[in-house]
Formats: structure tokens, C-alpha cells, sequence
């Protein structure tokens, strides 16, 4: 059989390492939630004690007696760990299985704002500063991606002081492939909009052209905080007739 070759040009796989012997917990998830990230995704992990060995690799995690994040070294047998998983490890604390249901929820919680929340507020601001595009009002907004958007618009209105406020956002929906115009709240935790739907819309449901004027709106919601209509134009004619009744 012939031997494999390998390109040069293909870049060196990272090494992590960790201590040799039984495996723990927190050196476990540590090198789980260190091969998430860009850097040491499909890392190779390396088991051992020998100081020679571990001070060559990429990243050490558990073992080395060092803590020093430029250098991507993380022991935690020191001083000064009591929280979580290190402090089980230090014998601080007993072991308690909410621990790790915490630790699970903090992932959960860091994968959403690292891949929906924080590129959502580049969304946001891109299609405020299109709003007079859309209707010279400024006061309606169209998501071209739909994305958490209700705080970031709130953040944004106030940092960037665009003014007039949002009144209406409009956005795709993917399951139905309508489209949808929600009523912007007066705060974040409101439930009062800045400007409602006119109440003779209000409660209809299925082909309401006759009632609206407007073809393709399919329902509106008691509140006048929603509604939705089978196509884009349909519900921007929606919105802009919010505007002015």
C-alpha cells in the first residue's frame, strides 16, 4: 500500500492538552467547549503530565499549574477557583448534578448570542438606515432576514437618534410564505404600541379587501398588534395605511 501524502500547504492540526489518568469532568468539557470554537475546532487532544510535552502544545486545560488566557493555558488548581465545576474539582463544594444542567443552559445561551443575537443587530441597522426607502415616513421598517430585532431596534433608535420612531416592522414569514406587520411596542417590556392598527380592522380574518381596500390581508389581531397578508406589497399598503387612519 502506498504511504499518504499530506500537502504542505494545509495548515497544522492544533494540539490540546490535557493530564493522563482518570477522566474528570471539568477537563471533559473544557476540551468540548474549547474544540467548539474557531481556533481548536478538530484539535487533537493530547493526555499527559510531562511539563517538557505540554509546554510545546497549543492550549492546556486542567494540568500545568499555570492559568494564562494569552497563552491559552487554563489550570485551576489555585487559589482563588470556588465556583461551579472548579470548585467540586478543589473540594470546596459537593458535587451537585445542577451544575452541569447550568453549564448546559450557559451554552445554549452563548451559541445563541454568538450565532442569532449579535449578528441580528448588524440586521437591524442596516434596514433602519433603508426605512425612507421604504416609505418616506421613516416610520416603517422591513427585515430582509427575519432575526430577534425588538431590543436591537430600541438600542439602536436611541444611539443613533434616528427619529421618528419605528412604527411598524415588516417581516417574511418562511413557514406560510406571507408577510407580516407587527405593531411596534412603546417600550421593551410594553405591551402598548407606539401605534396600533386601526380597530375597524381589527379581529378579521380571512379576505378582508373589502373591509381594508387592500387585497391579500388574511388577518388582524384584536390587539392591532399583528397582521398578516399573503404578499410583501399587500402588507407595506397595510402598513402605510396604519400610518394614516
Amino acid at each position: 500500500m502506498a504511504a499518504a501524502t499530506f500537502s504542505t500547504n494545509s495548515p497544522a492540526v492544533k494540539r490540546v492538552g490535557t493530564h493522563n489518568g482518570s477522566f474528570h469532568c471539568d477537563e471533559a468539557l473544557g476540551c468540548f467547549m474549547i474544540c467548539l470554537t474557531n481556533k481548536y475546532s478538530g484539535a487533537e487532544i493530547v493526555r499527559t503530565r510531562d511539563p517538557q510535552v505540554l509546554e510545546a502544545l497549543d492550549a492546556v486545560l486542567d494540568v500545568g499549574g499555570v492559568y494564562d488566557p494569552s497563552r491559552d493555558r487554563y489550570d485551576h488548581h489555585q487559589k482563588g477557583f470556588a465556583e461551579a465545576i472548579d470548585a467540586i474539582e478543589n473540594g470546596i463544594n459537593r458535587y451537585d448534578t445542577t451544575n452541569l444542567q447550568n453549564l448546559a443552559y450557559g451554552l445554549q445561551s452563548v451559541r445563541f448570542h454568538v450565532k442569532s443575537w449579535l449578528p441580528a443587530r448588524s440586521i437591524v441597522m442596516e434596514c433602519l438606515a433603508a426605512r425612507t426607502d421604504i416609505d418616506p415616513s421613516g416610520e416603517i421598517m422591513v427585515l430582509d432576514r427575519f432575526c430577534p430585532w425588538k431590543l436591537h431596534l430600541f438600542e439602536l433608535e436611541q444611539e443613533l437618534k434616528t427619529g421618528p420612531s419605528i412604527k411598524y416592522v415588516l417581516y417574511q414569514d418562511e413557514r406560510r410564505k406571507s408577510w407580516r406587520v407587527q405593531a411596534v411596542a412603546k417600550s421593551p417590556d410594553s405591551f402598548e404600541s407606539r401605534k396600533a392598527l386601526p380597530s375597524q380592522w381589527r379581529g378579521l380574518r380571512d379576505d378582508l379587501s373589502k373591509e381594508t381596500g387592500i387585497p391579500g390581508c388574511v388577518f388582524v389581531l384584536m390587539s392591532g398588534f399583528i397582521v398578516g397578508n399573503h404578499t410583501y406589497e399587500g402588507a407595506l399598503a397595510m402598513a402605510r395605511g396604519g400610518l394614516k387612519l
